[in-house]
């Protein structure tokens, strides 16, 4: 099991999450209830799953495809260490995973 620690926007909460390894980010946060929509359902359509990765931990996740990087261009509050959830594939590579969530989130599709 892969071990993940999700951070409220403002630091005061976390949550801890365990995933089986092939399971995204975003289909764990919402397991877990954490406030990412994830409006395309992991079609990177929208930037509704924006998270900041832990800057301890970017290092170790693959790069983001320019498609990805174009959609976090729309994501409110993107910081340099921005990922898109449903684009991280959790392996036992980023066991220990820390991720915040975003104070604010732009739906782009207008739901």
């Amino acid at each position: 099991m892969i071990r993940v620690r999700f951070v409220s926007a403002d630091g005061t909460r976390t949550t801890e999450a365990e995933a089986p390894p092939g399971m995204t980010l975003l289909d764990l946060a919402q397991n877990k209830d954490q406030p990412l929509e994830g409006t395309c359902e992991g079609q990177m359509a929208c930037s509704t799953c924006h998270v900041i990765v832990d800057a301890a931990d970017f290092a170790r996740l693959p790069r983001a495809s320019d498609d990805e990087e174009d959609m976090l261009d729309l994501a409110a509050g993107v910081s340099r260490t921005s990922r898109l959830a449903c684009q991280i594939i959790l392996d036992d590579g980023l066991d220990g995973l820390t991720v915040r969530m975003p104070g604010e989130s732009r739906n782009m599709q207008g739901r």
